[in-house]
């Protein structure tokens, strides 16, 4: 991107003559095929959580989160009531439209809707939702409230940059790495660098299309196993949008 100049002659970034700002997150219910996102609510999701958190064999789960593994429902449940409370960050509850249970979380949070800025945070989902095709679709339905109904130009994902398994899921989605941020924060008595990554919103449009071609149906076969990569689709919808005209 080639940058303008004042009267200066200085190099300065490109003007924003229309831009007024984003919106900030609300309570919103976002609905699509397999899943239902919708605020956290302690009668309705906190047994849920519990339940299917404690699906997993050990507490591996919560190596890069600030708090649990939880022993007790009732240490779970004052935790989660905290969560509901708050609006930013605010979280909100992954139900399975299969079985209309509670089976994960995430937050929207960091909202600069000024400068049009929000991240994807605290997610903690049970094993009832990680790497699954409902998971993926949590994360479309997220992105388009992000950009098509807030209207933020930039949606960031923060890890602790020793978290595999998160790095590998923000570049699966979309994400670019954008850098490390060393000795970044404190948490559990320990260091932890952070690995930033981003979406703009110029970037949403491409990476929109390689979701929906990757949440058709026609990408899964009768074993219920995709036949095309989301990384893959992202990547071509990104390259056509790179070598269209104009």
């Amino acid at each position: 991107m080639n940058p303008t100049h004042n009267e200066y002659g200085l190099p300065v970034g490109a003007p924003l003559p229309d831009w007024r700002g984003a919106k900030a997150p609300e309570a919103v219910t976002l609905s699509g095929r397999l899943v239902r996102v919708e605020p956290v609510d302690v009668e309705r999701h906190a047994r849920d959580l519990f339940d299917a958190h404690a699906t997993a064999p050990d507490g591996r789960n919560w190596t890069y989160l600030a708090a649990g593994p939880f022993d007790s429902f009732d240490v779970w449940k004052a935790h989660f009531t905290k969560m509901t409370t708050l609006t930013d960050p605010r979280h909100f509850a992954v139900i399975d439209l299969a079985t209309g249970k509670a089976v994960g979380t995430l937050a929207l949070m960091r909202v600069d809707a000024t400068n049009g800025m929000i991240e994807v945070g605290h997610i903690t989902y049970s094993p009832l939702l990680q790497r699954s095709r409902a998971s993926t679709e949590t994360m479309y339905l997220v992105m388009k409230y992000v950009f098509d109904t807030l209207g933020n130009r930039r949606f960031e994902w923060k890890c602790d940059s020793l978290n595999a398994p998160s790095r590998a899921a923000a570049e699966r989605y979309g994400f670019t790495y954008e850098g490390l941020f060393r000795q970044a924060l404190v948490y559990r008595g320990r260091s932890r660098d952070t690995t930033w990554f981003s979406i703009l919103d110029r970037e949403w449009p491409a990476i929109r299309l390689g979701f929906e071609q990757w949440l058709d149906d026609r990408n899964f076969g009768a074993d219920g196993r995709q036949i095309a990569r989301l990384t893959d689709l992202i990547a071509e919808q990104r390259s056509a949008a790179d070598h269209t005209p104009g």
